[in-house]
């Protein structure tokens, strides 16, 4: 018997909440929509964790009914509005939290519509009217300058409707896209909150469920105006932290609390209902962007042994250019001369540190105060991505070199800390 044959047969449909007795054991959770890349013996579950698993039709012995599911229009994606809730927008980028598994071959699949995205987790309905949208489907590793003007411009149309705002991306590279919208936004009326997940939807140890319920939670009561990532805080599924858009970065490659805040506490966090802002996000304010980036910049993380001609190229053709220097700030010092003749034609150079935590200081050391005096801008304690972010939408505003520099060392949007906490 298949999964629709199965379904007709007991009365039942996704969104149900079902208790199953199976040759192993009873299960009781949400029954979850099929979809192209399930196996057609199979049933999905959602357990009270938030974990989805897969119960072999042909093993379930017994189905109760336990709670009919909250009424769902045939349009894709649609639900009953609620005016007693406030409405949030999911925006589909990409990444691993709008997949789906096949359980039958075990391969990753990117979700196809925003049906798919959002009815994979009924929970959602219950927190916020949820208006979803793909506004395309990409890895991270893909995002572009262009693709995060896009984003900020389906942002602002979603807010000026009344709506907060989440945004599903990739990790890989969602502290990037969270920087760039964090520059562009310079006043939010309420919340814009990037999530992913590391673990796929329907992986037993998959983060996706908590992380989105979380992130629409956030977005539809924080009194914030801001952006921000909400991600897992730990290891176990009691909590998601707040990320400030600007000092978020992936520590880890697989962990699903991979994300920290740098130099700075984490803004909050989201624990079942219960929604807490430290107080380090921006208030909410008129609806105020600009997307205008000068995209000729460069990144350089500086290594021992590097050559003085791949170090020039990176100068080449660019209009400003990010130093990853080593420990307070430093490149080698044959290099300075290098640095002194491409500021000279009115370019920029930022120096930031390869360390994690703390803050440049070009002022210590002999290399460090050469730099200062060829006119390197001092990054202090952002991060190198934050600061990448940041020049390519200074560039795009300043009017010369001395506004460059003044803007690059003020902070605009928390990511520049006026002091550090343990």
């Amino acid at each position: 018997m298949n999964y629709e044959e199965f379904l007709k047969q007991k009365g039942l449909e996704p969104g149900d909440v079902v208790k199953i007795d199976t040759i192993t054991g009873t299960v009781q959770g949400i029954l979850m929509p099929h979809h192209e890349f399930s196996d057609e013996g199979v049933l999905v579950v959602k357990l009270k964790n938030g974990y989805n698993i897969g119960l072999a039709i042909e093993k379930i012995k017994g189905v109760e009914l336990v709670q009919k599911r909250k009424t769902v229009r045939e349009e894709e994606g649609s639900v009953e509005r609620s005016p007693e809730l406030p409405d949030v927008a999911v925006v589909g980028t990409g990444g691993t939290i709008a997949s789906y598994v096949d359980y039958h071959t075990g391969a990753v699949h990117p979700a196809k519509s925003p049906g798919e995205l959002v009815k994979a987790m009924p929970e959602l309905f219950r927190v916020a009217n949820i208006h979803p949208e793909i506004l395309f489907s990409v890895l991270s590793e893909d995002m572009d300058v262009k693709m995060w003007q896009q984003i900020a411009e389906k942002v602002a149309e979603k807010l000026r409707n009344g709506m907060g705002v989440v945004i599903t991306h990739g990790t890989d590279t969602m502290g990037y896209t969270a920087a760039a919208l964090a520059f562009m936004f310079t006043s939010l009326p309420c919340p814009v909150v990037l999530v992913g997940s590391q673990r796929s939807s329907d992986r037993p140890s998959s983060d996706a469920h908590l992380n989105l319920l979380s992130a629409v939670r956030f977005a539809a009561s924080a009194d914030v105006g801001d952006v921000c990532v909400v991600m897992h805080e730990g290891t176990s599924d009691n909590r998601c932290a707040v990320h400030p858009g600007t000092k978020v970065r992936k520590m880890h490659t697989t962990r699903r609390d991979a994300f920290r805040t740098v130099n700075a506490r984490e803004a909050g966090y989201v624990d079942g209902e219960k929604v807490v802002v430290n107080g380090n996000l921006r208030k909410p304010g008129p609806l105020r962007y600009d997307t205008r980036m000068e995209e000729r910049v460069n990144l350089l993380y500086y290594y021992p042994g590097m050559s003085e001609r791949l170090f020039r190229a990176h100068f080449e053709g660019a209009k400003g250019v990010v130093i990853a220097g080593t420990g307070l700030g430093h490149v080698n010092s044959r290099f300075v001369p290098v640095v002194r003749d491409y500021i000279r034609q009115g370019c920029a150079v930022v120096m930031t540190s390869q360390c994690i935590h703390g803050t440049v200081n070009m002022n210590v050391y002999s290399t460090g105060r050469e730099l200062i005096r060829a006119g390197v801008i001092d990054g202090k304690d952002m991060l190198a991505e934050t600061a990448y972010v940041k020049l390519m939408w200074v560039l795009a505003h300043a009017g010369n070199q001395d506004e460059v520099k003044t803007l690059m060392e003020t902070s605009i949007a928390g990511e520049i800390s006026a002091r550090r906490e343990v």
